[in-house]
């Protein structure tokens, strides 16, 4: 029989699946849930605590588990759905994660990059027309340290700034949550552990850290069907306005959306691989990175940790 790889990032606990669902153990395949059950309980708090970022259907189900998706996103989407705020975030979340890793693995794919710059879209409207899904996005914990999750919270974060600062033309927006999306893939191409502070790594680490920027912008240059302000997150969104960052680039230089994009990501790393409490990252960042990061940003910023 020919198996499919599915997302867990997918799944929801609260949704009967029409599908049987496999892991794989030592190239063995064992059904895990049948058709009809649902992952409601410990089921997807369990694959989720192993880190088990995949699963497998079989390939004449593949539309079924495409029907699933799509049930459970026109759900969230849905204001009306009668469903709460945090499990259509949840839901949403996945997806946007879900598409994150779909482009890290296969950048040359022009339907997958064009699906995720279609869903980018989608999301900015969700975003800045319910604002409690900044909170509700940001309370769901990267327990793994998941790059594309935290694609999924840079982008939350640069939405809300964005909408801030005033920036809500369609395209802009729609870009500027794409490159803030998949602004790490540097990071998934080195594997390096991204886990750790900047301050304590080693030479190595520190010298992947430094050029992770430039190697993830130069291996989708050449795709045609990506984005040129996408790009330029990729390749920016360590640069620092006072032109301490890896490409020496100070803000009049730097593009405007990877500005927003450096700001909000400086935040997440805080959180999410330096283990800052969410109550004080912006503090730390005005007392460590002021004249890194444009103040106003900062202050924002501050103000949207805030109301989390």
């Amino acid at each position: 029989m020919d198996y499919v790889s599915i997302r867990v990032s997918t799944l929801r606990g609260d949704q009967k699946i029409d599908f049987n669902a496999y892991i794989k153990i030592n190239e063995k395949m064992i059904l895990y849930l049948r058709r009809g059950d649902s992952f409601e309980g410990d089921r997807l708090k369990r694959l989720k605590e192993k880190q088990l970022r995949k699963m497998y259907i079989l390939t004449g189900e593949e539309q079924l588990y495409r029907g699933y998706l799509d049930r459970n996103l026109e759900m969230a989407y849905d204001n009306s759905s009668g469903k709460d705020l945090q499990t259509r975030c949840e839901v949403i979340q996945g997806a946007q994660q879900s598409n994150c890793e779909e482009v890290f693995e296969n950048p040359e794919n022009v339907e997958t990059y064009n699906y995720a710059k279609e869903a980018a879209g989608k999301y900015v409207s969700f975003v800045m027309s319910n604002q409690q899904s900044v909170s509700s996005i940001m309370h769901l914990e990267n327990t793994d340290k998941n790059l594309a999750h935290h694609g999924v919270t840079v982008s939350t974060l640069a939405i809300a700034l964005a909408q801030k600062l005033g920036v809500n033309d369609l395209k802009k927006t729609q870009l500027l949550t794409l490159g803030a999306l998949l602004h790490d893939y540097g990071h998934f191409l080195s594997g390096m552990n991204v886990n750790q502070k900047l301050s304590a790594m080693n030479p190595a680490d520190k010298l992947l850290w430094w050029k992770h920027p430039s190697e993830g912008a130069t291996k989708v240059r050449d795709k045609k069907h990506f984005d040129q302000s996408v790009i330029n997150i990729i390749a920016q969104h360590e640069e620092l306005i006072d032109g301490s960052g890896p490409l020496g680039m100070r803000e009049k230089d730097i593009d405007p959306l990877a500005v927003i994009v450096c700001s909000a990501n400086a935040i997440d790393r805080l959180i999410t691989f330096e283990g800052v409490p969410k109550t004080e990252a912006a503090k730390k960042l005005m007392l460590e990175r002021v004249g890194q990061h444009p103040l106003q940003h900062i202050q924002l910023l501050s103000d949207i940790m805030k109301g989390i």
